[in-house]
């Protein structure tokens, strides 16, 4: 059963009763990490093993997301300025607990050249669904990190 969250905006990624916030340096540009974030949406399962589907909707304002174990989001895009920042609101969901969710990938140009990219996942949720997922920070690191690092490889690959 899908689950209805609040609509919050981007300042919600601020204010969030929940904040976990991940970053890392790769060797792309911000341009071209960006355009696979925000303009390769299907592209998302090549490199974030998490992801098996994701599909643009409306012409690209809103996202279908799928995970592995069965998780969906219906999702619109809250922020799209490119090289700067990708961000999205979960509208629909069938995580149990939600009442809202944001995710922001940041990414900003370093001095070696690369992107410094920083994914922030802001959540409100009754306090044991928070605590669940402060204990879950670890592996959604590693999944960042992973998925980063995937994309790199990727980006690096389409650069040859």
């Amino acid at each position: 059963m899908a689950r209805r969250l609040l609509p919050v905006e981007l300042d919600f990624v601020d204010t969030a009763p929940l904040r976990l916030v991940f970053a890392r340096e790769v060797s792309a540009s911000p341009d071209a990490v960006y355009r696979a974030l925000a303009e390769d949406v299907v592209g998302w399962p090549q490199w974030f093993s998490a992801v098996t589907l994701a599909r643009p909707m409306d012409g690209g304002a809103r996202r279908e997301v799928r995970l592995k174990g069965g998780t969906r989001f219906l999702e619109t895009i809250i922020a799209a300025e490119p090289g700067e920042v990708y961000a999205y609101r979960v509208d629909e969901t069938n995580v149990p607990g939600l009442r809202a969710m944001v995710e922001e990938w940041r990414v900003e140009g370093t001095p070696s050249g690369g992107t410094r990219v920083r994914w922030t996942f802001a959540v409100d949720a009754p306090a044991g669904v928070r605590a669940g997922m402060k204990v879950g920070r670890a592996g959604m690191g590693r999944a960042f990190r992973g998925a980063v690092e995937a994309l790199d490889r990727r980006l690096a690959a389409a650069r040859a």
